[in-house]
């Protein structure tokens, strides 16, 4: 089974790399560097945490990506430690530096859609869901085109970020419920 999964992971690659274009480089690099150290997700949460009505998600996206952090990059990266794809590549060929540490899962994948996660949950509107999806989407596929995360990477990324930013909808509710935290 899992050289199916690693025979995917590489075939994935592959076709993405024929894909490559200037224009479409440039963005994607611009999509993977939102993603660093979830600087895109910390803005995002800056409007929640002024306004008061929206605070609480604000409280819980800070929470969430704390939670998918330890998760993800605290435990299982060095429990998994898999070699990045990258690794692999000559110098020339890679649009971005390097990343150091081990590739599974996808910590930008997995914050990120620990946001979209909460949002979610959070039944804010659908147009704060859109957007957010739709970067989360774009910062997952950046970080397989630029070929420093297998598919696999970002599909786990994915599934931990909805799990993690849904259990901690589920304790901020159960610690702290919407309802108490406003005034008015």
């Amino acid at each position: 089974m899992f050289g199916r999964i690693k025979k995917l992971d590489y075939r994935v690659l592959e076709n993405i790399s024929r894909i490559h274009r200037p224009k479409l480089n440039r963005i994607m690099v611009t999509a993977s560097r939102l993603g660093n150290a979830g600087i895109v997700w910390w803005a995002v949460c800056l409007p929640f945490l002024i306004n008061q009505r929206w605070r609480y998600t604000g409280l819980t996206i800070i929470f969430s990506l704390g939670l998918t952090s330890l998760m993800g990059e605290g435990i299982i990266k060095h429990a998994v430690k898999r070699v990045r794809p990258c690794h692999s590549l000559e110098d020339d060929e890679q649009l971005i530096k390097k990343p150091k540490y081990y590739s599974f899962p996808s910590g930008h994948t997995a914050s990120s859609f620990s946001v979209v996660s909460v949002v979610t949950f959070s039944q804010c509107p659908f147009y704060v869901i859109v957007p957010i999806f739709l970067v989360a989407s774009i910062i997952g596929f950046s970080r397989v085109y630029l070929r420093v995360h297998y598919l696999t990477d970002v599909v786990v990324g994915f599934f931990l970020g909805i799990v993690c930013g849904f259990a901690t909808v589920l304790l901020m509710n159960a610690i702290v419920p919407p309802d108490l935290f406003y005034h008015g």
